[in-house]
Formats: C-alpha cells, sequence, structure tokens
C-alpha cells in the first residue's frame, strides 16, 4: 500500500521537493530550524552527519521510546 506525506513543513525549501532516498541521505541542516551551527554541533557531539543517521541514532530511538511510553500514561 503506497504511503504519502506533506514534509513540506518539516524541510528547508530547497529540500521539500526532493525524493525520500535524497532526503534520507540529506545534511541535517535540511530540516526546518537546524541551523547548520546546530547541524555541526551535532556531528560533533554524535557523529550524526545526515537526516537518517540522525533518525536511526540510538540516542534518538531511545529518547522517542521513553517520550512516547510517558505520553501514554
Amino acid at each position: 500500500m503506497p504511503v504519502s506525506a506533506d514534509l513540506a513543513k518539516l524541510l528547508d525549501k530547497e529540500y521539500q521537493d526532493k525524493s525520500l532516498e535524497e532526503l534520507v541521505n540529506a545534511p541535517v541542516a535540511a530540516l526546518a530550524g537546524v541551523s547548520e551551527r546546530a547541524a555541526e554541533h551535532i556531528k560533533d557531539a554524535l557523529g550524526v552527519k545526515t537526516i537518517g543517521e540522525l533518525g536511526r541514532s540510538p540516542y534518538f530511538r531511545a529518547a522517542r521510546a521513553i517520550a512516547d511510553l510517558a505520553d501514554s500514561k
């Protein structure tokens, strides 16, 4: 079953028409609200350079799981 989503609000304008494959390999700074400087800090702290790496990061996955569990109470 095909899935679609409007990702425009989540991305900087230059990335809004990219494919998911392109987005997963895009720099973290492609996310709306993440500056180049913030992306550099993320890279320095966690070694994360792309949106895909950020989404698959064990730190972010753990934080998301904890937040979801807390929200479900």
